[in-house]
């Protein structure tokens, strides 16, 4: 099951933040393959629509909002409404404009803070709905302004798996959230379905754990007991947790915790675009600045590790290149257990979705 050119298109992929959507603003992405033109209309709503122009393909993304808050194509000037009803030909103006004028329909669904996007077969949404993501946007939780776009040049199962597998925090993080301790912590393989989405991931339990630096500055402690979760909620986000306590306290008021959530939404088979966003408790501050929120804190200071996972997934796609033959096979450890479950998963998604586009098509 190899991931170089893994690619699950039915699913609900994040477009981006609620935040970054302001209204009469423009955003094309190619999401899973598919172009793919998002903005907020006047009365709030998120549309999305295939990003071309029904006349001669120049991405309507590249156009611009009329004071009607119509979208007027930048080459020849066709204009579209908010549900893709193309409404004015400039080059024909007493002439009917074809029903087909119409942009296609995106399934796009803004909840919790995120935007998502269906780039697959709409015909096939059913009731999949994206993953929750209460943390963001909570009154009880303050997010900071997320990290990203990043734009890996990488398969995004790449990340995926980076992701489940913490034992990469030694060597890979070492000095800043890793060591080699972290590699002996027991590992625990959550796979369950939770609202219709496949959960896979790990749940590490540790005592007496005496935290890397980067983590006492994150959370106070240098000595704890914690609970460490990393989960796929579904082939577009991963979510992260971390309860810390100094020993015996864990679950009283000593606790101390941070949600991420990584997002990982892939542009074609070898790149995907990764957001990463920290929420903290909201009354949580930095212990070594009180005032200063500590998820703005943990934001601030984590591209020293994002930059160590770049150079890792973009060195596992260079070597994704070389075919195996029989001179090469990948060997796999007890703590890639939750990783190969997902790597399973979603090769088993992606070719339900080829069969399905088949069964289209015949």
């Amino acid at each position: 099951m190899i991931t170089a050119d893994t690619l699950v298109i039915n699913a609900w992929y994040v477009a981006g933040f609620s935040e970054q959507f302001k209204s009469r603003n423009l955003h094309g992405k190619t999401i899973a393959e598919k172009p793919v033109v998002l903005w907020r209309a006047d009365d709030g709503r998120m549309v999305a629509f295939d990003d071309r122009c029904v006349h001669k393909r120049v991405p309507l993304s590249k156009g611009r909002f009329m004071a009607d808050g119509t979208v007027e194509c930048m080459y020849h000037g066709l204009c579209y409404d908010s549900s893709g009803r193309c409404v004015l030909i400039p080059s024909q103006p007493d002439g009917p404009i074809p029903n087909k004028a119409r942009l296609h329909q995106v399934p796009v669904i803004e909840q919790d803070g995120l935007v998502w996007v269906w780039a697959g077969d709409p015909k096939v949404v059913g009731d999949a709905r994206p993953p929750r993501t209460p943390e963001i946007g909570s009154v009880g939780w303050d997010t900071a302004k997320p990290i990203g776009p990043m734009h890996p040049k990488a398969n995004y199962v790449l990340l995926i798996e980076n992701l489940l597998d913490i034992s990469h925090f030694y060597p890979l993080h070492d000095g800043n959230v890793g060591d080699i301790a972290n590699s002996k912590i027991p590992v625990e393989v959550i796979d369950e379905i939770v609202d219709g989405n496949h959960k896979i991931g790990t749940l590490r339990h540790a005592s007496n754990y005496h935290q890397p630096p980067m983590l006492v500055e994150w959370l106070g402690y240098e000595v704890v007991d914690r609970i460490h979760t990393h989960c796929m909620l579904s082939p577009g986000i991963t979510r992260v947790e971390m309860i810390a306590a100094p020993p015996g306290k864990l679950g009283t008021d000593a606790d101390r915790r941070y949600v991420i959530y990584h997002t990982h939404t892939p542009i074609d088979r070898k790149s995907h675009e990764w957001y990463l966003s920290v929420s903290c408790p909201a009354d949580m501050q930095w212990s070594f600045a009180p005032g200063v929120k500590a998820s703005q804190h943990i934001t601030a200071t984590f591209p020293a590790v994002i930059a160590e996972d770049l150079v890792a997934l973009e060195l596992q796609q260079n070597m994704l290149g070389f075919p195996d033959n029989d001179s090469y096979t990948e060997i796999h450890l007890i703590s890639d257990s939750a990783l190969l479950r997902a790597r399973k998963c979603l090769v088993e998604m992606a070719a339900a979705g080829r069969q399905d586009k088949a069964k289209a098509a015949g």
